[in-house]
C-alpha cells in the first residue's frame, strides 16, 4: 500500500536556523514584517518633507516612557498631587530633568503636529482615496491636544489649578449641555481631588489606549494608500519612479530624532520646568495663563460673551472643525501643486495668522496692562522661589500627635490658645504645619531664638507685610506663651 505524506504548512527547514536571530526569525517571521515595512515604495523619493510622522511617533514613545516614571511617583488627590511632583522636582535623582523632558515633550508634540498636518494639507496628500487617513489624523490631533489639557492640571500648584479652571469653565459657555460638561470634567461644581482623578485617569488610560489604537490605524491606512509623493504626482496613480523607505528615508527621519533628543535633552538640562507654590483657591489676585499653544484659544474666548457666545464658541468652531474633517470631500480635483490652489494656500494662511495673531495679541495686553504685568512677573518670583527651597515632606500624623505631646508644658497649651485667638491658625495652619497663604512655623525655634522671634513678630519682613501678616502687639504674659508654643512645634 502507499503511504501518504503531509506537507508541513509552515515549510520547517532540516536545517537548523543559526543564532539568536534565526531563532527569533524562525518562530516569528520578523524578517519579513521588517522587509514590508522598511521596502516601502515612496513615489519621487525620500525627502525631508516626510519626516514629521515619525518624529511625531518617536515623542508619543518617549512621552509614554518618561509617564510611567513619573506615575511611580505620583498621588492623584489634591492632598497629595502638588507634594509628589515636587519630591520628584527636588528630591527624585534625575526627576526635574525627568518632568522637563515630559512637559517639553508635550509641546514638542505640538509643534511637530502642526508641521505634520501643515505639510499634508500643503502637499494635498490627503487626496487620492485618503479620506478615512485624514479623518483618523484629525482626530489624533484632537487626542493630543486631550492629553496636554488634562496633563496640566496634575501638578496641581497655582498655575495648572487656575488655568484649568479657566478652561472647565469656557466650556460652561456651551448652551444647554455646557453645565453639564463642565460637571463632568471636575466631578462636581468645584475643583478637587475627585477632578484630578479624573484628568489623571483620562490622561495616562483612556486617551493613550484611543492613541495606541489610532496610531496603529494610521499606519495601517498610510501603508494601505500609499505615500502621496511630490506636489507634481497623481495622487491616484503614481507614476514618478519609486524609492524604497531603506535605506534613505531611514537616515532623514533619524536626523529629525536626534534633533528631537538633542533639543529636548539641552533644555530639560539648562531650563527645567518650574513647579509653582500650591494651588490656593482663595487667591483672588492670581491671574491664570494657559500653555502657548492653547493661548489663541484663551484670547478669542475673550471676544465672546452673552448671545454671542453661541456664535463665536459654538457655531464658528464647529463649521471650521467640520470643513477640516470634510476636506477629502470637499476637495475632489487632482491638482496638489500649491502654486494652483490659490483658495486652500488663502485659507491656510489666514487660520495660522489668525492663530499667531491671537497669541501675540494676548502677550501684548498682558506686557502693556501695569497691574497685570506687575501680577505675573509677582507669580513668577514666587515660582522662583518655591523651587529654591530644599523640599519639606508633608507631616504625617505621627508628627502631628509628636507636636502635640509638646503642649504637656503649661505655658506652650497656653499659647496655643492665644495663637488660635489670634487667628495665626488662619494663615499657618493648625498646629502651625503652613498652607499656601502663609509658611509653616514647625521647626522655627531651631532657626531662631526666642529673642528673635519676639523681634520677628513685633517687627515683620517686608515680605511677611506683603503676604498679609500685621506686627503681633499683645501684653508681655501673651507674647512669651505665644512664642513657648512656636518654641514647641519641633
Amino acid at each position: 500500500m502507499m503511504q501518504t505524506t503531509h506537507e508541513d504548512p509552515i515549510n520547517r527547514s532540516a536545517v537548523p536556523p543559526k543564532g539568536i536571530w534565526g531563532w527569533i526569525n524562525h518562530r516569528t517571521g520578523i524578517d519579513v514584517i521588517l522587509r514590508t515595512a522598511l521596502y516601502e515604495p515612496i513615489p519621487g523619493g525620500a525627502r525631508f518633507a516626510y519626516i514629521f510622522g515619525s518624529g511625531l511617533l518617536f515623542i508619543f514613545i518617549s512621552q509614554v516612557i518618561t509617564g510611567v516614571f513619573l506615575a511611580l511617583y505620583y498621588v492623584p488627590s489634591a492632598d497629595h498631587a502638588h507634594t509628589t511632583v515636587a519630591y520628584i522636582t527636588k528630591a527624585v535623582t534625575a526627576g526635574s530633568f525627568l518632568r522637563s523632558l515630559h512637559s517639553y515633550g508635550a509641546s514638542a508634540m505640538v509643534v511637530v503636529l502642526l508641521m505634520h498636518l501643515s505639510q499634508t494639507y500643503i502637499y494635498g496628500a490627503y487626496k487620492g482615496h485618503r479620506e478615512v487617513l485624514w479623518f483618523s489624523g484629525c482626530v489624533l490631533f484632537a487626542l493630543i491636544l486631550g492629553m496636554a489639557f488634562t496633563g496640566y492640571l496634575l501638578p496641581w500648584d497655582q498655575r495648572a489649578y487656575f488655568a484649568t479652571a479657566v478652561g472647565t469653565n469656557a466650556s460652561s459657555e456651551v448652551p444647554l449641555i455646557g453645565d453639564g460638561i463642565k460637571r463632568m470634567m471636575r466631578g462636581g461644581t468645584e475643583m478637587g481631588t475627585l477632578t484630578i482623578s479624573r484628568f489623571f485617569v483620562a490622561h495616562v488610560f483612556l486617551i493613550p489606549a484611543c492613541m495606541f489604537s489610532l496610531l496603529a490605524s494610521h499606519v495601517f491606512l498610510f501603508r494601505r494608500a500609499g505615500a502621496a509623493g511630490p506636489t507634481d504626482e497623481d495622487p491616484y496613480e503614481p507614476k514618478q519612479k519609486m524609492d524604497l523607505f531603506y535605506p534613505r528615508q531611514v537616515l532623514m527621519d533619524l536626523s529629525l530624532t536626534a534633533l528631537l533628543i538633542i533639543a529636548l535633552g539641552v533644555l530639560s538640562f539648562f531650563v527645567p520646568v518650574q513647579l509653582g507654590p500650591p494651588a490656593n483657591p482663595a487667591d483672588a489676585l492670581y491671574i491664570p495663563r494657559p500653555e502657548w499653544y492653547y493661548l489663541p484659544i484663551f484670547q478669542y474666548l475673550k471676544y465672546w460673551h452673552g448671545p454671542l457666545s453661541v456664535i463665536g464658541i459654538m457655531a464658528i468652531p464647529a463649521i471650521l472643525v467640520a470643513a477640516i474633517i470634510a476636506l477629502p470631500f470637499l476637495d475632489r480635483s487632482t491638482e496638489r501643486r500649491p502654486s494652483k490652489r490659490p483658495i486652500a494656500m488663502t485659507s491656510y494662511a489666514f487660520v495660522m495668522l489668525t492663530l499667531l495673531g491671537l497669541a501675540l495679541r494676548s502677550q501684548y495686553l498682558d506686557k502693556h496692562d501695569v497691574g497685570v504685568a506687575q501680577q505675573l512677573a509677582k507669580q513668577k518670583a514666587e515660582e522662583k522661589d518655591f523651587m529654591s527651597k530644599p523640599f519639606e515632606p508633608e507631616l504625617s500624623s505621627a508628627s502631628l500627635a509628636a507636636a502635640n505631646v509638646q503642649l504637656a508644658d503649661p505655658e506652650a497649651a497656653k499659647g496655643k490658645v492665644v495663637f488660635e485667638d489670634q487667628s495665626c491658625n488662619a494663615c499657618h495652619g493648625d498646629d502651625g504645619v503652613g498652607t499656601a497663604a502663609a509658611p509653616r512655623l514647625v521647626g522655627e525655634s531651631v532657626k531662631r531664638s526666642p529673642d528673635q522671634l519676639r523681634d520677628l513678630f513685633a517687627h515683620p519682613t517686608a515680605k511677611m507685610t506683603a503676604g498679609g501678616m500685621p506686627p503681633i502687639d499683645l501684653p508681655p504674659d501673651d507674647l512669651k506663651v505665644l512664642i513657648a508654643y512656636v518654641e514647641s512645634l519641633k
